[in-house]
C-alpha cells in the first residue's frame, strides 16, 4: 500500500475537480469584480468576453493545470516520501519550467488580443505585450505553479507521515499489550488453577478449628487467586465492574489481615454497579500502588478510594499520603501500562489524571 501511495498519491480526477472548483471560484469572483467596477462603466460588452474562444481557452487552462499538478504534486510527494536530497528536486523543477514555457507560448498565440487594455477616467488605453512584460508574467506564473505544487506535496507528506506515525504507535502499543498478555498466560500456565483452588480450600477447612482469622485469610486469598487466574473473568476484553470492585475489596481485606486490621483505608462506591463493565485489573493496579507507596497507618490521612457510576461513565479516585523513610523502587510500568490499555480499549473516551505532590 505504501509503495502504491508513493507512485500516485493523488488521482488525476481528484486533482481535476479541485482545479476546476478553484478556477470556477476565481472566474466568478472576476465577473463580480467586472460588474461592480466603475473602471469598465455600464457599456461593458459581455458578449465579447463570453465567446467560444474564451471558453476554449478556459478549458485548455483547466486541463493543463490539472495535468501539471497531477504530475508535479505526485512527483514532488514521492521525493519527499523517499527523503531525497534537495538536488533531486532540480530535474523535475527544470522540466516543469520548460513545460510551463511551452504552455505560456501556446496561450499567447491562442489569445484573441496581444495587448493589455486599461480604462482610466473614461479614457481607454492599450499597451502591447512587450518581451519584458511577457517574461515578467511568465516568471510570476511559473513561481506560483511550481511553488503551489511543492507546498501541496510537502503538506500532504507531513500529514501522511503523522498518520503513519500514529498507526505505528498504535501497533507498538498493541504488540506490548499482546506481549504482556502472553507473559501473563505463561505464568498462569505454570499454576494449575484447579490444583491451587483445591489446595486453598483444603487449607481453609483444616484451619477452621484453629483460627477464624487464618481461615478467613485463606478464603480471601482463594477468591483473589480465582479471579486473577480465571479464564472467564473477562468477556470481549471487559469484566463486570461488580467483580472488579469485589476484587479490590478482597485485596484490601487481605492487607488488613496482614496488619491486624490497623490499616486506615476508606473505600466508597456510589451508583448502580450492575450491568457496568470495564477492562480488568486497572482499578486494582491503582489500589496496589497506594498500598505500596502509601502511609497505611496514618489516621489523619487514610487511603481514600472512591468509585461512582453516573449513567455511562465510571469515576475512580485513589489518594494516599506518601510514607516516610526509604522509597520503594518504582519503574512506573504500572501506570504506563494502564494508560496504554485504556487508550486501546476506549480511544479518546477516557481520562487518566495523576497528581504527584510532595506528600500525597
Amino acid at each position: 500500500a505504501i509503495k502504491m501511495m508513493t507512485k500516485k498519491r493523488y488521482s488525476f480526477w481528484k486533482v481535476f475537480w479541485v482545479v476546476l472548483g478553484v478556477n470556477l471560484f476565481f472566474t466568478l469572483l472576476g465577473f463580480i469584480a467586472l460588474s461592480v467596477s466603475p473602471m469598465y462603466g455600464k457599456d461593458f460588452n459581455w458578449s465579447k468576453l463570453l465567446t467560444w474562444h474564451y471558453l476554449f481557452s478556459q478549458l485548455l487552462s483547466i486541463a493543463f493545470s490539472a495535468g501539471f499538478y497531477f504530475f508535479t504534486v505526485n512527483g514532488y510527494y514521492k521525493l519527499f516520501f523517499e527523503r531525497k536530497p534537495a538536488s533531486d528536486f532540480i530535474k523535475p523543477s527544470v522540466i516543469a519550467v520548460v513545460v510551463l514555457a511551452a504552455y505560456f507560448v501556446l496561450a499567447y498565440y491562442l489569445a484573441v488580443s496581444k495587448k493589455i487594455s486599461l480604462s482610466i477616467n473614461d479614457a481607454k488605453y492599450e499597451q502591447p505585450m512587450t518581451p519584458g512584460l511577457m517574461l515578467f508574467a511568465y516568471a510570476i506564473s511559473t513561481a506560483f505553479y511550481i511553488g503551489m505544487a511543492l507546498l501541496v506535496a510537502y503538506l500532504t507528506h507531513l500529514r501522511d507521515e503523522r498518520k503513519q506515525r500514529k498507526i505505528l504507535e498504535a501497533q507498538k502499543m498493541q504488540l506490548e499489550v499482546e506481549k504482556s498478555q502472553a507473559n501473563f498466560n505463561f505464568l498462569k500456565a505454570q499454576i494449575n488453577p484447579h490444583f491451587l483452588h483445591n489446595t486453598l480450600n483444603f487449607l481453609y477447612a483444616k484451619s477452621l478449628p484453629y483460627s477464624s482469622e487464618l481461615s478467613e485469610g485463606i478464603l480471601t486469598l482463594s477468591d483473589i487467586m480465582r479471579y486473577a487466574l480465571s479464564e472467564g473473568n473477562a468477556k470481549d476484553g471487559k469484566a463486570p465492574l461488580k467483580d472488579e470492585i469485589e476484587h479490590v475489596r478482597n485485596v484490601i481485606k487481605i492487607n488488613q489481615l496482614r496488619f491486624n486490621n490497623n490499616l486506615n483505608v476508606n473505600f466508597n462506591v456510589e451508583g448502580v454497579v450492575n450491568g457496568a463493565t470495564t477492562i480488568p485489573f486497572v482499578l486494582i493496579t491503582l489500589v496496589e500502588n497506594a498500598f505500596k507507596h502509601g502511609d497505611l497507618k496514618s489516621t489523619e490521612h487514610p487511603i481514600d478510594i472512591n468509585l461512582s457510576i453516573d449513567h455511562s461513565r465510571v469515576y475512580f479516585y485513589c489518594r494516599n499520603k506518601k510514607k516516610n523513610g526509604p522509597k520503594e523502587l518504582s519503574t512506573g510500568i504500572g501506570l504506563d501500562n494502564i494508560q496504554k490499555r485504556l487508550e486501546l480499549a476506549y480511544g479518546k473516551d477516557y481520562s487518566l489524571n495523576v497528581k504527584d505532590q510532595a506528600d500525597f
